[in-house]
């Protein structure tokens, strides 16, 4: 298509579509526009066009851009309020555009996902919701593409989150978990996964899916042998975990500016990750603990962190495996001053010796069970992703329980509850290696029923001596976890 007629193309479609460019009209300084937003913003962009996660770019632009404790608590519910709940915005902003999404300009939608999340899911005002958005896009596009966003938010704004549910879900009577996925912002596939794993409990799907879409709090761990969780809670202003004794929540703030979390003395780390380090310390074995542990998937290195911690009190050592090189670093720079060695290695063949105590598998997934704290991630797997990945899985353990002493343990553990990264895996290596299962739920019977149903689950294994169990999986509150 020649220059001469891209004019009349766009006037044809107008100001929203992909292939539009912005009026040259007089626009608001970039200063005038709000700080908070502009951030969210931007985030948003990184996930859309660079496939970057939204939990690791936002406190280096927070910290970047200094935005003082408002603005960045704002910033931070308006990114993971928008990445988790983009399925529904984008259902409402379809109907309130009268087009598909995909024929929306990129940087226009992240926008419009901004200010419909603002209209139907925060108090904020419906005139300042629109007209923040607004500036957005004036300042960076022109008024032709602004009056498009004012237009479509405004329509947006005619009805409630709970009146637009009603007007786009399915219907609850005939299709219950299409209607739940819309509802909690999953995907189909994603909810009927979770029916799946709840099995009998698929009633409580409602609870597990909005659990899942509701905003996660700061997780601590308080480092064995140098700080308690009491004294970590009373330094911190937090709260004793309710299931791990290493445990603190916080309900906002940086973690990062936590003098224990830069002294070493804490990280930030989900309180169910914590529950399946402390499995592995705790399941019983045939004969003497000679000390002699192994994490086969270290990276990051939370779980690392806290095993080699425990280990230190009795003399112990842990020797840590990750394939990626940056990744290695972070297990060196999360274990530092703590007896784990690093090792880069592939899990599957990491050219050690036999003969460990306990081994840890927290073996790559869909990771199903985390997704409020990567809010993006639902929208990017897929159903086939999964097949690789059990692949994986299988070969990790395999790898694993070659390498356990007899009468060893070995925790198999996934951030997911999916049927096939779970129940299927464990049930495999028992078939094929006749290993001897082990129920941890004996080590955690503290862990009441409610809130293994209410948080997105973590499976663990253990074998030989292998079994399965759900623990809760409870997320931090936006910033990067630990492992």
């Amino acid at each position: 298509m020649t220059e001469s007629r891209r004019p009349a193309r766009r006037s044809q479609r107008g100001p929203g579509d992909r292939n539009s460019k912005p009026r040259q009209t007089r626009r608001p300084s970039q200063s005038a526009v709000d700080p908070a937003r502009t951030a969210a913003r931007d985030v948003l962009r990184a996930v859309r066009e660079r496939d970057a996660y939204a939990n690791l770019v936002l406190p280096a632009l927070l910290r970047e851009r200094k935005l003082d404790t408002r603005d960045a608590a704002l910033a931070t519910e308006l990114t993971y309020g928008a990445a988790r709940a983009q399925g529904l915005l984008d259902a409402v902003i379809a109907s309130a555009a009268d087009r598909p999404v995909d024929e929306i300009d990129g940087a226009l939608l992240d926008v419009l996902r901004l200010g419909t999340y603002q209209l139907l899911r925060t108090r904020v005002a419906p005139h300042a919701a629109v007209a923040t958005s607004v500036d957005l896009v004036r300042t960076e596009f022109g008024s032709g593409r602004a009056g498009f966003v004012n237009a479509v938010l405004r329509r947006v704004g005619e009805k409630t989150e709970e009146q637009w549910i009603e007007q786009l879900a399915p219907d609850p009577e005939r299709d219950p978990v299409g209607h739940l996925a819309f509802r909690y912002a999953h995907p189909l596939w994603i909810a009927q996964a979770f029916a799946h794993a709840l099995g009998a409990d698929a009633g409580e799907l409602d609870r597990v899916l909005a659990a899942d879409d509701a905003r996660p709090i700061v997780h601590l761990v308080a480092r064995p042998g140098v700080i308690t969780a009491e004294e970590l809670a009373l330094v911190t202003g937090g709260e004793l975990g309710p299931w791990s004794p290493y445990a603190v929540h916080l309900e906002h703030g940086d973690p990062g500016r936590l003098e224990p979390v830069r002294d070493g003395m804490a990280a930030v780390q989900d309180e169910g990750s914590q529950l399946v380090a402390r499995a592995l310390t705790l399941a019983p074995l045939d004969g003497e603990d000679h000390g002699r542990w192994l994490d086969l998937c270290a990276g990051p290195g939370g779980k690392a962190a806290l095993l080699g911690a425990l280990a230190a009190l009795d003399g112990f050592s842990v020797d840590a495996v990750e394939p990626v090189e940056h990744r290695a670093d972070l297990v060196r720079k999360t274990t530092r001053d703590l007896p784990v060695a690093v090792r880069v290695a592939d899990g599957r063949n990491p050219g050690l010796d036999a003969g460990y105590d306990r081994i840890l598998v927290d073996a790559p997934c869909t990771g199903l069970g985390a997704l409020r704290r990567r809010p993006e991630a639902r929208w990017r797997r897929q159903p086939s992703d999964i097949a690789d990945l059990v692949r994986l899985q299988k070969e990790l353990l395999t790898s694993a329980i070659e390498l356990v002493r007899p009468g060893g343990v070995v925790l198999y553990a996934t951030c997911s509850p999916h049927v096939s990264e779970t129940v299927a895996v464990v049930a495999d290596a028992i078939r094929r290696h006749g290993v001897e299962q082990l129920d941890t739920r004996e080590h955690h019977a503290h862990v009441s029923t409610p809130p293994m149903r209410c948080g997105v689950g973590r499976w663990v294994g253990v074998c030989p001596n292998v079994t399965r169990i759900l623990l809760p999986k409870l997320d931090d509150d936006a910033y990067p976890s630990t492992g």
